[in-house]
């Protein structure tokens, strides 16, 4: 097989498996959301175990995503030298752009969301889970 298809499977393969993991980082995000605004609002025992079964799926979803996106940052310089070289000026600022504040707003605020429960107010703790929706 010529090295080239085999970067691109390879590359098919893990932009395959990261494509999974958004989307459900994003529907998890905006789901907390409405369950912390309800257990906040109602303050309702049941809204609040519904978030933290959830908040353990966003963290898993999130940190996955994170592991197949810094492997998928790094194929491009493996795999594609020379297109990186010509598109880098371009294509390099949005990435690290998204990289810096993406993902440390986003990793930030789901720590605090994560580790702050019972520890930081209410107000606190909904803000949070907002800035990690908003971040994704």
């Amino acid at each position: 097989m010529d090295p080239v298809l085999l970067a691109r499977i390879q590359f098919a393969m893990t932009i395959g498996f990261h494509y999974l993991f958004p989307p459900i980082s994003i529907g998890l995000a905006w789901l907390l959301v409405i369950v912390e605004t309800i257990a906040w609002r109602r303050k309702d025992e049941l809204y609040e175990r519904i978030g933290k079964f959830f908040a353990h799926l966003l963290a898993l979803t999130f940190a996955v995503g994170v592991a197949t996106g810094i492997v998928m940052e790094f194929q491009f310089g493996t795999n594609w030298a020379e297109y990186s070289k010509f598109v880098g000026d371009v294509f390099g600022a949005p990435l690290a752009a998204e990289g810096i504040f993406a993902f440390f707003l986003e990793s930030g605020f789901l720590g605090l969301y994560l580790f702050g429960r019972n520890r930081v107010s209410k107000g606190v703790h909904w803000f949070s889970v907002l800035m990690v929706a908003v971040g994704t």
